[in-house]
Parts: C-alpha cells; sequence; structure tokens
C-alpha cells in the first residue's frame, strides 16, 4: 500500500491524480472542485489555447443547460502557459454540473447550490479538533482518525534559558491543552497568536453565524459556539505559558528536537518551555485582551475566564514595557544552555507590530487611549499582510471594527479605511490579464513558504474592504482566492484534505503519516506551492513558482499544514458563507 500511496505522488507531480474517476476527466479544465453559489460568479480556467467554446452539462443527464465562448488568450507570468475563462455565470440552478470543452474532454463534476461552501468551513475549523493536545480523540468525533491521549504536558520542564525567581532550572510545570503546530507536536506562543487572533476576529466579524455552527466536537451542545469551544482549547493552553512571577510569556512549549513519523501517543521525549521573548508575550497580550472582550458576553458558561484574560493581559504587557527587546534568538540561547533546542524558531528581528497589534487590541478591549498613546501605527505605510511576523494588520482590523464605539479620531479611521481599501485596490489591479483569474499570485512573492495563506489572508483583506465599502468587487475577488485554493490553480489540486478530486493525500503531518489510514487528517489547508523547495525532495514538476509543488509527505516546503495557515482558511470560507446570498 506505501509503494502505492508513494507511486500516486509521483504521478501528481505531473499533473495526474491516482484515481480512476479522476483519470477520466480532463486536468486542464480547472475550478472549484467543490461548488459554486447559484447568484456569485462562475468562473473556470482552460489551460489551452486551442480551443474557443465550452459547455456547461447536467451531470446525470448529460443535458447542455448553457453554452459560451472562451475569453481571450491570457499568458502566466510564471510558467509562459497560456490559459482562456469560461465563464458560466449564468448557470445559477441548484445542481450537479460538468464542463465540456470540444478537444479537451470534460472536467470533474461540481456543485451549484446555497451554503456551497458550509462542509469548508466546517471541515477547516473541525481540524483544530484533530491537533489537540492532552487529550484522546474518541471515534464519537473523531471517526477513523481516533487515537489515544498523549502529551498530557502536565510535567513539563523549565528549561535552562527559562529560569526564573520560583522556577529554577528542571522544575516541573503543568502546561496542557493546545493545539499541535503543525506537521510536528510543539506548542508555540507566536504562531498561535496570529491562529487565535484570526478565530476570535472571525467571531467578532460575523456572530450570528456560528450560532448553529455545529462542528460534532465534545463541547458541542454547551451553548457556546463550537468555534469558541475550540479557541478556549488553546487559551487555556496559553495562560499556562505566562511567568506568574513576572507576568513574561514562554516562547515555546517542545522536544528538544523533532519527533520520528510517530503517532502521538509513541512520542515520549521530555518537553520544556524554553525562553520568554517579547514577541511571544506582546502576541499572547493581544490575544488575552480580544478573549476578555470575547468571552465577557459568556461569564454565565466561563465563570472568570474573561476577568482572568484581561488580568494576564496587564501583566504581559508590563513586562514587555520592561523586556521591550526580549527577541528569542535560538542559535544564541544554544550557545548558552543545554539542552540544544532545534524546533521551530519563530524568531523575529523586530517588534514593532506585535506593540502594534497588542495596543490596538488593549485599547479596543479597556476603552483607555494611553495604550495607543506612545504607539505609532505605521499607517503612512502600505498595508502589510498578516503573517506570524508581521501582525500589526490585525490591530488595523480590530480598530475598524469599533471605530464607532471607539470614537477614533476622524483622521485616524480615515487613514485606517484608506488603508485597506488601497491595499485591496492594488490587489485587483490587472486582475482581467491573470491567468487563473485570480488576485493570488500576479507575483512570485506570492508563492512563500505557506503560499495557501497568503490567498486566504488576501481574500480576508478584500472582505474587510468589501466591509467598509459594500462594493461587492471586493466579495467576488475573495470568492476567487476560495476558488484558488479548492482547485482553480496552476498545479489543479484542490488544496484541503478531504474535498475535491484532484485532492491532497500525504501532507507532511505526523499525525497523517504515523495514523496507518490512507486518508489523511480532514479539513486541513496544505501549504500550497513553494519555488524555493527547501525540503529537496524528488518529484517537484519545476520551479515555475506557482506550480512548485509536490503532494509528497516529504514535501514539508509545500505540503505541510500549519494552524496559521488553517486559521485564515476558516474564516476565508465562513465569511463568504454569511455573506454571499
Amino acid at each position: 500500500m506505501k509503494l502505492l500511496l508513494h507511486m500516486a505522488a509521483s504521478l501528481a507531480a505531473f499533473g495526474l491524480y491516482f484515481s480512476p474517476a479522476y483519470a477520466q476527466h480532463s486536468d486542464a479544465i480547472r475550478l472549484n472542485q467543490v461548488g459554486f453559489y447559484p447568484a456569485a460568479p462562475k468562473v473556470a480556467v482552460i489551460v489551452t489555447d486551442a480551443a474557443n467554446t465550452f459547455e456547461v452539462k447536467e451531470a446525470k443527464s448529460k443535458k447542455t443547460v448553457f453554452k459560451g465562448k472562451l475569453g481571450d488568450v491570457r499568458t502566466s507570468q510564471h510558467s509562459g502557459r497560456h490559459t482562456r475563462l469560461a465563464d458560466f455565470s449564468g448557470v445559477q440552478k441548484p445542481g450537479s454540473y460538468v464542463i465540456e470543452v470540444p478537444g479537451l474532454g470534460k472536467s470533474v463534476p461540481f456543485n451549484v447550490g446555497a451554503q456551497a461552501h458550509r462542509d469548508v468551513a466546517r471541515a477547516s475549523l473541525k481540524a483544530f479538533y484533530y491537533q489537540r493536545a492532552s487529550v484522546e480523540l474518541s471515534q464519537k468525533f473523531a471517526g477513523k482518525w481516533a487515537r489515544p491521549a498523549a502529551h498530557p504536558d502536565n510535567k513539563v520542564l523549565i528549561h535552562a534559558s527559562a529560569v526564573s525567581e520560583g522556577r529554577p532550572e528542571s522544575t516541573i510545570i503543568s502546561s496542557s491543552r493546545g493545539w499541535y503546530d503543525a506537521g510536528d507536536y510543539n506548542k508555540y506562543i507566536v504562531n498561535s497568536g496570529i491562529t487565535m487572533g484570526t478565530l476570535l476576529s472571525l467571531y467578532e466579524d460575523y456572530p450570528l453565524y456560528f450560532e448553529d455552527f455545529n462542528t460534532n466536537i465534545p463541547e458541542s451542545e454547551n451553548g457556546v459556539p463550537d468555534l469558541l469551544d475550540e479557541v478556549i482549547w488553546n487559551l487555556r493552553w496559553m495562560l499556562t505559558m505566562q511567568d506568574p512571577a513576572d507576568g513574561g510569556v514562554y516562547h515555546k512549549l517542545t522536544n528538544p528536537r523533532f519527533d520520528g513519523m510517530i503517532m502521538p501517543d509513541a512520542a515520549k521525549n521530555p518537553r520544556y518551555v524554553v525562553q520568554k521573548s517579547t514577541a511571544a508575550t506582546l502576541d499572547f497580550v493581544a490575544v488575552m485582551a480580544q478573549a476578555s472582550r470575547v468571552f465577557k458576553s459568556f461569564d454565565s458558561k466561563f465563570p472568570g475566564l474573561s476577568d482572568s484574560c484581561m488580568t494576564a493581559a496587564v501583566k504581559g504587557w508590563q513586562w514587555a514595557g520592561k523586556h521591550p527587546a526580549a527577541l528569542y534568538n535560538q542559535d544564541a540561547m544554544n550557545k548558552q544552555f543545554d539542552p540544544d533546542v532545534v524546533t521551530g524558531t519563530y524568531g523575529e528581528r523586530s517588534v514593532k507590530d506585535e506593540w502594534i497589534w497588542a495596543a490596538c487590541e488593549m485599547y479596543a478591549t479597556t476603552g483607555k487611549p494611553e495604550y495607543l498613546k506612545e504607539t505609532d501605527l505605521e499607517l503612512q505605510q502600505p498595508m502589510a499582510l498578516p503573517t506570524w511576523s508581521q501582525v500589526k494588520t490585525l490591530g488595523y482590523y480590530t480598530l475598524l471594527r469599533f471605530a464607532e464605539t471607539l470614537q477614533l479620531p476622524a483622521g485616524q479611521a480615515g487613514a485606517l479605511y484608506k488603508t485597506v481599501l488601497n491595499y485591496a485596490d492594488q490587489l485587483l489591479t490587472d486582475l482581467q490579464d491573470q491567468p487563473y483569474h485570480t488576485v493570488m499570485g500576479k507575483t512570485a512573492r506570492d508563492y512563500a513558504w505557506g503560499s495557501s495563506s497568503v490567498a486566504a489572508n488576501q481574500g480576508i483583506a478584500l472582505l474587510y474592504a468589501y466591509r467598509l465599502s459594500k462594493d461587492r468587487k471586493y466579495l467576488h475577488a475573495a470568492l476567487g482566492n476560495l476558488d484558488y485554493l479548492l482547485g482553480r490553480n496552476a498545479t489543479g489540486y484542490c488544496l484541503l484534505t478531504g474535498f475535491g478530486s484532484k485532492r491532497v493525500m500525504h501532507p507532511h503531518h505526523r499525525l497523517s503519516i504515523a495514523d496507518g489510514i490512507v486518508d489523511p487528517v480532514p479539513g486541513l489547508l496544505s501549504g500550497g506551492p513553494n519555488p524555493g523547495q527547501q525540503d529537496k525532495c524528488a518529484g517537484y514538476p519545476n520551479k515555475f513558482a506557482d506550480e512548485s509543488f509536490i503532494d509528497s509527505d516529504c514535501s514539508y516546503a509545500s505540503n505541510e499544514i500549519a494552524i496559521n495557515w488553517n486559521a485564515p482558511m476558516v474564516y476565508l470560507a465562513a465569511a463568504l458563507e454569511a455573506s454571499v446570498k
């Protein structure tokens, strides 16, 4: 079986999917493999310049319901390949369809209907449940991916770099719960920061949508939205990462080295909390301030949680003020302390963006302008897409969300509004010339490590522009980026595990590799094309930026998963579900 799976990965590298069903369809017809909303735009991309017309047919009856002409030839700035657009927005009747192009064949079947991406939103959030540490996943909630409890993290060691008053080296602390960060089993505050900020912002922006959003987790019937129940699992872990002696926050909880490709309950190596850092502490402050705001409405369900979060945020803010440049430098730490730690670094050269985000969240929660008084929001600079190493835009989103409540100065509110709209307009520039008709991938810079999260975060920025302006061009462009993630891209893959006809089957994800189950854990967003190819795996089709992807568990550079990539996927899919009518 393993040989067959690796053969599948090799075939996939050449655009072939190891599936008899998929082999019946043309890989030259690229489209969202999940579905379309009846009244929304619907576009497929044909990777050829040799055809001129197309038809949409009912999948079962083969009856033609739409005929159209392909658009003008577009040329990829990355590969030079030619594409043509098939616009079938006129197909609005719910049903299952295929596209047929003379001389090429037909597409995979796709659906048109309401709530076209509700299952995508649900699965990408449920993926966090599968990433939970310190708990058994029962068959009732995890299905065939059930597994024993692992990493109780109730005997975590204080690393020599993290000693403080009352906590000398090798002191044992409890730091349970939380999510495994990515394909590995460690837990990192910095990456949890942007992840939690994105999910909490999703709830603040669309609270009504989550009133009946059930993901079948153990807490599903407790009267709290499942989105927030999942957030709390990681929130309670984050609270344990603050040193009670001084308010500083440990950078990460980790093994000294990555585990092998084994199941969590087989991973027995000692785990440590390491050095406190300014970046981790400020990310923690931002999350705690936002969580305090959100969970204030759930005091009866979680007595004292909101207040505890605010207390932790204030203590963290005070520590950061005393340690404004405690940057995490793993190499320097390893020269000074044992054991050496070689897991994910999440190191920063500057913490200006973390100060901005933390200040915005503290101000939004407390209403005290002194939190912003000494903070340069850098609104004179172009907006930066959120990443774990650049989080200031999360603060912008929060200030815009509460602009009226906070009574922001007109000049500041206007500058924030302009910053987001200008960024969104730049994304839309030349959209009509892009080979896959998406704002994703206009430049090779978009195809950084975790490029799928670039597409998702671009979609979020466009959704904020839509909320501010009510101009549906931004909404439609955001939908185009979801189309990209679900199959309308240069790889032909639907990049969310468990979905699509040409789907990711071999993510770099220890749970999916070691569990002996053919299907990977569902709802995980693959990292996506990355021309850096840092993993040096064999089988990449080429080095074209938009095609540099391989569905192989070897490929941590293009096919790993990570919580900070899944969070914007949840946001994009759920927000579109709440917005597209």
